[in-house]
């Protein structure tokens, strides 16, 4: 599939929103597009159709153009993980604003940074703000009609602050509009994720973003409208707002969220009851889905297969899921930069000790640490880099130039990912350059050493920090020998590799969508 190359002059109209949920609710108004579970052992609380999903998407959007907003203006979402933050993200899209999809487990502190750094016009959230300091932005402010709608947004800096009862209101009674007609390159969402700083950068995503995940539909899931996706994560990810909503849509499929308690023995019967034929989550969703459950190939009968990405598995994952389950579990390498654009697939299949192929169209290189832009050899090790002509690439990074000019080599983004890439394009993920371990002056990635110590026998979980210090989770029973594991390590790694120390801890530090947070290990 040739990818289409977007520039200033070749900028065609085009909506997200639209190209997510227009054809399928005018082809198949009455079929489910979204169900909600909320208790696993009773019914959907909440089924969509295609025509109710667009209806209120519109509504929502009606009711913020009512609002006084103006295309581009940020729409900051911290709600809770339901139908409302799903509905409300297209509905800012289908305005023509852009939509900043945030967790509700942020601190104010934490939530005040983005408010401000994006220069947000709205904030939809659970619970009222609170600015905490002098320092802080002022407090926010609400002013509502008759019957508790909101008004036109405050005038001065404060922005409009919605309740979920405004948002379910919006969605219910907004004055229905069309599609805002907004071009491929308008910017559609911002989302906010790690920088090299001591604070997150927001990342800029046009419109077009939708269009480059066409590589994904079958360069990794295989996907086609029959299918009912269940994702484990949380909206204020790309990689959920992605997979498990914008793909599943934008091929007539049915989207599947669950909102009650994340008990990962859950999993199984939520995919059986709702009949989910794809699956998705982290590494960590999987490994506890197999230490907590009893899985046998006639569990879930309708799941085709299963989609991981987000951090770096343990290599004996993918056959201790296939023997349990008899399902394949295909994974992807991604950036919030440009979502997974490295998978296997079921036309892919999986080599040990790498991710897969560049998805189907997209142009994926090594390039040189150092700087340069000449794509490396096969077998080097360098950056991992894609084309600045991916559609699903970035706009930019938000107010942040220096960062962006670090990233872009020639006709190449590089956005800090480590690789090497064999003679059949397979490429295996080295880790991040900035997270690269100085150890007796050699560089060593931690992902390289945790994938050793996971084969030890007594280790569920490992990851590995400054001055390569190895921080393990030992299964049940399994004693607390450091001296053994050492030597497992001196066995199976060169001497500048080995991990100096080992720390027992009983869990791992992780964010709120599974990932290892591996900044935090240093206060172990």
């Amino acid at each position: 599939m040739d990818l289409p190359l977007y520039t200033p002059a070749n900028n065609p109209p085009f909506n997200m929103a639209r190209y997510c949920l227009a054809g399928a609710a005018a082809a198949a108004p009455d079929k489910p597009a979204l169900i909600v579970i909320g208790d696993p052992d009773a019914a959907p609380s909440e089924i969509w159709t295609y025509a109710d999903l667009e209806d209120a998407v519109l509504r929502t959007a009606g009711a913020l153009r009512e609002l006084g907003l103006a295309p581009g203006d940020r729409v900051m979402i911290r709600l809770d993980n339901t139908s409302a933050y799903a509905i409300l993200f297209f509905g800012a899209v289908a305005a023509g604003l852009v939509a900043l999809p945030a967790s509700s487990q942020l601190t104010d502190r934490e939530a005040l940074f983005l408010l401000t750094d994006s220069s947000t016009a709205t904030l939809a959230c659970t619970s009222p703000l609170s600015t905490g300091t002098t320092e802080s932005p002022p407090p926010l402010r609400v002013r509502a009609r008759e019957g508790g709608n909101p008004e036109h947004r405050p005038s001065g800096n404060a922005p409009l602050a919605l309740s979920p009862d405004d948002v379910a209101r919006m969605m219910r009674e907004g004055p229905r509009i069309d599609y805002t007609p907004t071009r491929a390159e308008d910017p559609a969402f911002l989302i906010y994720t790690s920088g090299t700083t001591a604070y997150p950068k927001g990342v800029l995503h046009a419109h077009r973003s939708a269009l480059g995940r066409r590589p994904m539909y079958q360069g990794w899931y295989g996907i086609s409208a029959a299918d009912r996706v269940l994702h484990a994560g949380a909206f204020n990810w790309t990689f959920t707002l992605g997979v498990g909503l914008t793909d599943p849509w934008a091929n007539g499929a049915t989207a599947i969220v669950y909102t009650g308690e994340k008990d990962p023995a859950l999993w199984p019967t939520l995919i059986e009851r709702t009949e989910a034929t794809l699956f998705a989550g982290v590494p960590g969703i999987f490994r506890q889905i197999l230490k907590y459950t009893d899985l046998r190939p006639a569990t879930m009968p309708t799941l085709r297969h299963a989609l991981m990405a987000g951090e770096a598995p343990p290599p004996d994952l993918f056959e201790e899921w296939t023997t349990c389950t008899g399902r394949d579990l295909y994974e992807a390498l991604g950036m919030s930069e440009i979502s997974t654009y490295i998978s296997t697939g079921p036309g892919v299949p999986r080599k040990p000790g790498t991710v897969g192929k560049a998805q189907p169209g997209r142009r994926v290189a090594i390039l040189p640490v150092d700087g340069a832009d000449e794509p490396l050899p096969p077998n080097s090790d360098g950056l991992i880099a894609v084309h600045r002509s991916d559609p699903g690439l970035m706009l930019s990074y938000w107010n942040r130039p220096a960062e962006q000019a670090e990233v872009l080599r020639g006709d190449w983004f590089a956005g800090g990912d480590l690789g090497r890439m064999d003679a059949d394009g397979y490429i295996a993920h080295l880790g991040r350059n900035n997270e690269i371990i100085k150890a007796l002056g050699y560089r060593v990635s931690p992902m390289e050493v945790e994938a050793v110590l996971a084969t030890h026998p007594d280790i569920a979980e490992v990851a590995c920090a400054e001055v390569v210090g190895a921080f393990v989770v030992l299964k049940p029973g399994s004693p607390t020998d450091s001296a053994n594991i050492l030597a497992f390590a001196a066995e199976r790694l060169a001497a500048y590799k080995c991990p100096r120390e080992i720390r027992f801890v009983d869990t791992l530090p992780r964010t709120a969508n599974g990932k290892i947070k591996r900044s935090a290990l240093v206060s172990f």
